[in-house]
């Protein structure tokens, strides 16, 4: 509606009823349930899909890149530094497990782009996404994609996820990747997009990796800091490399404040330690909590690392009842593993996305027993709390327990 002035706005819910009713009265008696805006948020969220794995390549020694082409030929709108939640069926089990994306944006989307992969010098117009994985992840999966996947197998995958982008109401022009390993795909996912034109920011990587001879994306990375050399800056730290003439050690507080900018929005991806760490060296800087972004952080393998674990809890076994509507199952439940884990190996399909403790997807009440929740990323609200809610991917069985789950 056309803006009349502020008292005039302010009292317009009398002119908003009268346009719906005069649109009722006009309207045909005939029911149309075709809905514009749920057919719009449909194709924008459509929610699991079927992809087919077109193209595997290297992207080091120890780490390979997976190409997902949609089924349909239309890959949901995401951002760079988003997630997507990949199915996995193993034997008797249905997994889910997230993986950042390591393509561009515009890799998805209509038209001509760049593709960075090694053998392609040129651009493509077939939409995909991509992601990057290294060997040895954790609990069952770990080397399904390497051993397993091959082009042309089908899978069904879910995006996107995660808070985890630039936001330009948030965030300053200037951003600082901070990087760890694995943690580097989803400054990759940027650092391309930027390359395309399609995300003005000016961004520089501190990339933390053992030696230089296995730098994840390292190619990629290059290849486009190369095409926006005034817009991407990085910089690799190599701790364990003797033959390294760059920085050498571990991310401080000095190499941060060497290549940071004025006005800097730091954004961490990387293992738990190093958060830690950072976290600590964020707060000596003054850094301002809106300035410093992580993505969700998994829940470490080692439960010693989750503060405050019991760990006379270590090896025990309890057994664990799963309510589903009226149907009960009895299932073993580690205590050193998270519930979700011991869903998926007794084949009762729990719908896990950022394994941190922190999206709610895989929310359970506790009927009985008790339970540690892990304090690394627990998202759950206070009334969630109170009632004996609590999210799969971060609690661990301290007794025999029952659960509630929904049903898949």
């Amino acid at each position: 509606m056309k803006v009349k002035g502020f008292f005039t706005d302010i009292g317009g819910a009398s002119r908003v009823t009268k346009a719906r009713e005069a649109a009722i009265n006009n309207a045909s008696a005939k029911a149309d349930p075709v809905d514009p805006i749920r057919a719009l948020a449909d194709a924008a969220h459509p929610g699991p899909r079927e992809y087919t794995l077109t193209k595997v390549y290297d992207a080091s020694p120890t780490s390979k890149t997976f190409r997902f082409e949609p089924a349909d030929g239309h890959v949901p709108v995401f951002q760079a530094g988003q997630y997507v939640n990949m199915h996995f069926q193993i034997g008797e089990s249905v997994l889910t497990r997230a993986y950042s994306i390591s393509s561009a944006p515009c890799e998805a989307r209509p038209g001509k782009h760049v593709s960075f992969a090694p053998d392609e010098n040129a651009t493509s117009d077939k939409p995909y996404f991509e992601i990057t994985v290294r060997k040895n992840r954790p609990y069952f999966v770990p080397d399904y994609l390497f051993e397993q996947a091959a082009v042309g197998q089908k899978f069904i995958c879910d995006l996107p996820f995660s808070d985890f982008f630039y936001q330009p109401l948030r965030d300053s022009k200037n951003l600082m990747g901070l990087a760890g390993g694995s943690g580097i795909t989803p400054f990759a996912s940027m650092a391309k997009e930027i390359a395309n034109g399609a995300l003005d920011v000016d961004l520089t990587i501190l990339y933390g990796s053992v030696k230089h001879t296995d730098i994840v994306c390292g190619d990629q990375l290059e290849a486009a800091r190369a095409k926006a050399p005034d817009k991407i800056h990085i910089v690799h730290i190599m701790s364990d490399d003797e033959e390294w003439d760059g920085e050498k050690g571990f991310l401080t507080k000095e190499l941060i404040e060497k290549y940071s900018k004025e006005d800097t929005t730091y954004f961490f991806c990387g293992p738990l330690p190093m958060f830690n760490m950072l976290t600590g060296i964020m707060k000596e800087m003054g850094v301002p909590e809106k300035r410093f972004r992580h993505e969700a952080m998994q829940q470490p393998t080692n439960v010693k690392m989750i503060p405050g674990f019991p760990e006379d809890q270590i090896g025990k076994t309890y057994k664990m009842t799963v309510v589903r509507g009226i149907a009960e199952t009895v299932a073993d439940a580690k205590a050193d593993e998270p519930v979700a884990v011991s869903l998926e190996r007794a084949g009762i399909p729990i719908d896990a996305h950022c394994r941190g403790g922190e999206c709610g997807f895989c929310r359970a009440q506790l009927l009985a027993g008790t339970v540690f929740v892990s304090p690394l990323g627990d998202g759950r609200r206070r009334e969630d709390k109170e009632m004996g809610w609590f999210h799969s991917c971060s609690a661990y069985p301290t007794s025999d327990i029952k659960v509630k789950i929904p049903i898949i």
